[in-house]
């Protein structure tokens, strides 16, 4: 670890939701590593879920109000009304936080936000901060919505459900592997959140962006955008889980809900590769009628399980409505909430049902356990794409012709990836090239330490 640098302090800003939390606090404690002070900030809605804050020399945290802080009782399709509110509190703080310091003498060298929240830079230029953006999607996700607000809007639009489509650096794409909102109303909120990330890109010459990937998985979707330097710094896990050689960094810290279900000595019992494990993220509801196929599918296959059932936002538990019920019981365990990735890094693993957010492809895909792809929206969709025909390290779930995935095709699915010799070889290669480019040497971390001594320490 490189010796702390006092006059080298950076404010990092992120979204409220899990899967930008973990990364953005795992690209905290690497930026520490270097030798650069770290401020934290997002809405209470967030810091009132984490129960265990990290204390680590050099990162600092300073959470603010949105209005809400955790009582937000909208659905997903009002969340509108909720990031409205936490992007002009978070203006104002930020704002205030930026000036607070510059007062002091010690001002920050630069704000790093992150995916949702290109507000905070145009905020970072409009009180004239440097600013760098953090992608935690895919690089090749970022490209599709480059290109969406870059003249390809309509064609993506009205692409029909048989047609495919080029875009540059990618992969031959159908109409069910673009992210969802692209097919939204002008006017949704994600959209137009992606929309101001592209127009901050086009507006400057020569930016450079950094993104939770890694050269070898994604070379050509990080050298396409005109003007723009991309660098893949990830995976962004704890190092433990990718080199063993800091024992210290086994967490990101942020445990949203501690479970006391002792799963870990559950999942000891198991034999070698035998156990499919199926978690749908921090905030994916899960609709009952796939639940419901989901769990009928883990029945045709009778292998043991571990699934991740949270409770809905009034208390309910799914798992008791199930019709199977009793027959799961006999096969495997459901617990509200587990560390994924000391779960994905467990030899009984055969395989991981998963909705394929970005976190959770990364942490499979460095821990070389196969996917079973069950894409929900956004990117998750291009996810899966990427899953099975890019780098071949699953098997993607089809819908029947009424959009219903039915039991007997995750069954085939499960089997598939349990027994095809091939997906497990790629899944260990993939491994092996996402702890290389971690290593000292590696790509991503010589890509983290050019940014910080030119674009940090250079400044």
């Amino acid at each position: 670890m490189e010796t702390l640098n006092g006059d080298c302090h950076v404010l990092v800003v992120s979204f409220t939701g899990q899967g930008n939390i973990n990364p953005c606090i795992q690209f905290s404690k690497n930026l520490i590593k270097l030798g650069v002070n770290v401020t934290f900030s997002t809405s209470l809605t967030a810091f009132n879920r984490i129960s265990n804050l990290p204390t680590i020399q050099g990162l600092t945290f300073a959470p603010f109000s949105d209005g809400f802080d955790g009582n937000f009782k909208g659905s997903t399709n009002s969340f509108r009304e909720f990031n409205a509110s936490f992007r002009t509190h978070g203006t104002e703080f930020v704002t205030n936080l930026v000036e607070d310091r510059a007062k002091q003498g010690c001002p920050f060298k630069r704000i790093i936000y992150t995916t949702l929240t290109a507000w905070i830079g145009l905020l970072a230029k409009s009180i004239n901060v440097p600013s760098t953006f953090l992608w935690i999607q895919p690089a090749s996700v970022l490209n599709i919505y480059y290109y969406f607000f870059n003249g390809y809007e309509d064609s993506i639009k009205n692409c029909s459900k048989d047609q495919s489509f080029k875009l540059p650096g990618l992969p031959l794409l159908s109409r069910r592997d673009f992210p969802s909102i692209v097919f939204n109303d002008s006017n949704d909120w994600t959209l137009l959140a992606m929309k101001e990330h592209v127009e901050l890109l086009k507006s400057e010459t020569n930016q450079k962006v950094l993104v939770n990937t890694f050269d070898a998985l994604e070379f050509d979707a990080l050298n396409v955008i005109e003007n723009v330097t991309i660098f893949g710094i990830g995976p962004l896990i704890p190092s433990a889980f990718l080199d063993g050689n800091d024992s210290s960094d086994t967490s990101f810290g942020v445990d949203m809900k501690q479970s006391f279900d002792n799963y870990m000595d559950w999942l000891d019992s198991k034999a070698k590769e035998s156990v499919i494990y199926i978690a749908f993220g921090s905030y994916s509801q899960i609709p009952n009628q796939l639940m419901e196929e989901i769990a009928h599918g883990l029945v045709l296959c009778k292998r043991p399980f571990l699934w991740i059932i949270r409770e809905g936002a009034n208390g309910e538990r799914p798992f008791e409505k199930l019709s199977c019920k009793e027959e799961l019981e006999e096969l495997g365990k459901t617990v509200d909430w587990c560390s994924q990735v000391e779960v994905l890094q467990h030899p009984s693993l055969a395989c991981f049902l998963t909705h394929c957010g970005w976190n959770s492809s990364m942490e499979s895909l460095a821990s070389g356990v196969p996917v079973v792809a069950c894409p929900l929206w956004i990117d998750q969709l291009s996810n899966a794409k990427l899953i099975q025909d890019v780098w071949k390290t699953g098997v993607r779930v089809n819908a029947n012709d009424e959009g219903v995935i039915e039991r007997n095709e995750f069954a085939r699915c499960i089997e598939i990836v349990v027994k095809d010799g091939e997906v497990r070889k790629n899944t260990k290669k993939w491994r092996d090239l996402a702890k290389d480019a971690m290593k000292e040497n590696g790509s991503s971390n010589v890509n983290l330490k050019a940014y910080v001594n030119e674009i940090l320490l250079g400044e």
